[in-house]
């Protein structure tokens, strides 16, 4: 991918094969690191960016070949500060890895991207860390405290035909969470649509809503008891009845899915700082479990070109693992 130009230089891209079919501003949201969306809008529209000399509009498709001109840019003072202390280069562990996309074992406390107050992610570092790579794409998300497997396209047709197998719900993904009380046997299946809202200070949350609101999403959740576990000494009073480890399929992908549903079942997961039991995250801190005890442990997909079938796992980190002996 083409480097940020530098103010006041005019630059010819030729568009290639793995830009081929993106859409003019997509384009150049990746291109133009660091420049607001509303100003490629307007020099968009104001006929400044042209493709083979000619005018070209935002919503238009790239192809091999393209020669796009772009105008000269003037960063904001943030903007040139962010571009010229970028990103920390950084590699994770790698689950699996081959030329077409890699699955990195996220840590908790890393957020995906940059954004929303975060200035770079896991995929910022990442291409500091490889910057021979022609394409390192966010096949999907995990919160910023969720750890695990986490995909990252290598090329574009991977990138669009693993996004398109999360969209038609093709693949498995399983997470481990430990949650507070009891969770009963018969409870399998949370079949509740989720409604995104803003606090007054703008933080995104979520809610169950009910069948008939206009803005819910319809949102599947399959869960499965791996083990049940008594309360460590020091926690029988904040946890009277013990936690339950659980297995848990996402059948829809949604916002805080996962820590929603369990949350509004009456079982919240253990150390969630949004949706938890505060008291008792406050007592599992004096303990040591200082994160939110939630794991994308297991994710089952079609590999993008050979179309064999893959599992890829992500054992529980340490700082989880001294909290339960999973099997």
């Amino acid at each position: 991918m083409p480097s940020s130009p530098h103010p006041g230089e005019i630059r010819h891209i030729t568009v290639d094969e793995e830009s081929a079919g993106q859409r003019l501003d997509n384009f150049l949201f990746r291109t133009l690191k660091g420049v607001p969306k509303s100003h490629i809008y307007r020099i968009i529209r104001s006929g400044e960016v042209r493709r083979n000399k000619g005018r070209v509009s935002a919503d238009d498709r790239l192809n091999i070949g393209d020669v796009l001109r772009i105008p000269p840019i003037r960063l904001s003072e943030r903007a040139e500060e962010k571009a010229a202390n970028p990103a920390p280069a950084r590699e994770f562990p790698i689950v699996f890895e081959d030329e077409s996309f890699l699955a990195i074992d996220k840590p908790a406390g890393v957020a995906v991207h940059g954004g929303s107050g975060v200035s770079f992610g896991v995929i910022e570092q990442m291409r500091q860390a490889r910057p021979q790579a022609r394409l390192l794409e966010l096949v999907h998300r995990l919160d910023r405290e969720t750890s695990g497997v986490l995909l990252i396209a290598k090329k574009k047709s991977a990138l669009k035909a693993l996004q398109d197998q999360f969209r038609e719900r093709e693949t498995g993904k399983t997470y481990l969470a430990l949650v507070k009380g009891t969770w009963p046997e018969r409870l399998k299946v949370l079949d509740q649509p989720l409604h995104k809202y803003l606090l007054a200070d703008g933080e995104r949350r979520v809610r169950v809503t009910t069948p008939d609101d206009p803005d819910g999403m319809r949102s599947i959740t399959l869960v499965k008891v791996s083990q049940r576990l008594a309360s460590p000494v020091g926690l029988e009073a904040a946890a009277p009845d013990g936690f339950s480890l659980l297995e848990v399929t996402i059948k829809t992908g949604r916002t805080h899915q996962i820590r929603v549903h369990l949350a509004s079942a009456g079982h919240p997961i253990a150390g969630d700082d949004k949706y938890g039991d505060f008291e008792l995250n406050r007592q599992l801190a004096k303990q040591g479990l200082k994160r939110m005890f939630l794991h994308a442990w297991r994710l089952r997909l079609t590999h993008p070109v050979t179309n064999s079938t893959l599992e890829l796992k992500s054992e529980l980190p340490r700082e989880l693992r001294d909290w339960v002996a999973c099997e």
